[in-house]
């Protein structure tokens, strides 16, 4: 299967989800707040999978996201004259 055809085969169940959800609301009322948690549920889902859709449209295959060397060299130590390690305290004091 494709990725268009499973997010249409999602986009079918969420429907059937959400007239169940419907049916559900009728015979139980809405005001109850297990009943709005469903209803917000399904409507979180609705619009997670429009996104999805969204992105992948845009780029047909999901991207891995770009990876960033490190060097090993180490870092200057210019860089923390004025900053405390973190945890110990200031340098050049003493713990109480």
């Amino acid at each position: 299967m494709s990725v268009q055809d499973d997010l249409s085969a999602v986009q079918r169940s969420l429907e059937d989800l959400t007239r169940s959800v419907g049916r559900l609301e009728q015979q139980l009322g809405s005001g109850g707040l297990e009943m709005r948690r469903v209803r917000a549920d399904a409507s979180h889902l609705k619009e997670s999978v429009a996104l999805l859709r969204e992105a992948a449209g845009r780029t047909g295959t999901p991207r891995r996201p770009e990876l960033v060397t490190i060097p090993d060299t180490p870092y200057d130590d210019s860089l923390w004259i004025d900053t405390d390690d973190e945890g110990l305290g200031a340098r050049h004091r003493h713990a109480p």
